[in-house]
């Protein structure tokens, strides 16, 4: 939880940096390229500082501690992990390439729309299909975190 606590500003001041740099053409680009590169990097340190925590708990002393350790192995605490982190890859590769198919075909979308403005129903309707790629992912990211 105190991981999460730290990564809030960090996200906050890259969102307000990103921001101001977006006004500052060229060089606002760079910008925002090191600003993403600033993220990935606390993303990367909030990761493992999540990943490397050992289980929680309560107070209780050293022999309720080895009995929650215990406790964790013998559920299979690899096998969550690796539910978890697989549901993770599918909503964030579905999101990604969901993004990349709404890119292009909104901006196709657009253009038709400009020159036959008729076209709107069924331009927003494929728009609406590439977004159902994010859908996708995140449906399959449900169904890993209920097996683990």
């Amino acid at each position: 939880m105190f991981a999460w606590l730290i990564g809030l500003p960090l996200i906050v001041a890259s969102g307000a940096a990103a921001h101001l740099a977006a006004r500052h053409g060229r060089r606002g680009g760079l910008a925002l390229a090191g600003i993403g590169l600033v993220v990935l990097v606390g993303a990367v340190v909030l990761l493992v500082v999540a990943a490397s925590s050992g289980p929680a708990v309560a107070a209780g002393g050293a022999a309720t501690a080895a009995k929650a350790v215990t406790t964790a192995s013998a559920a299979g605490a690899v096998s969550n992990t690796a539910a978890l982190l697989g549901a993770a890859i599918a909503v964030a590769g579905s999101t990604i390439g969901a993004g990349i198919a709404v890119a292009y075909v909104g901006a196709a979308a657009l253009a038709a729309m400009s020159e036959r403005p008729e076209l709107f129903g069924r331009a927003m309707v494929i728009v609406g299909l590439a977004e159902g790629i994010a859908i996708y992912g995140l449906i399959v990211g449900i169904i890993l975190i209920g097996k683990a």
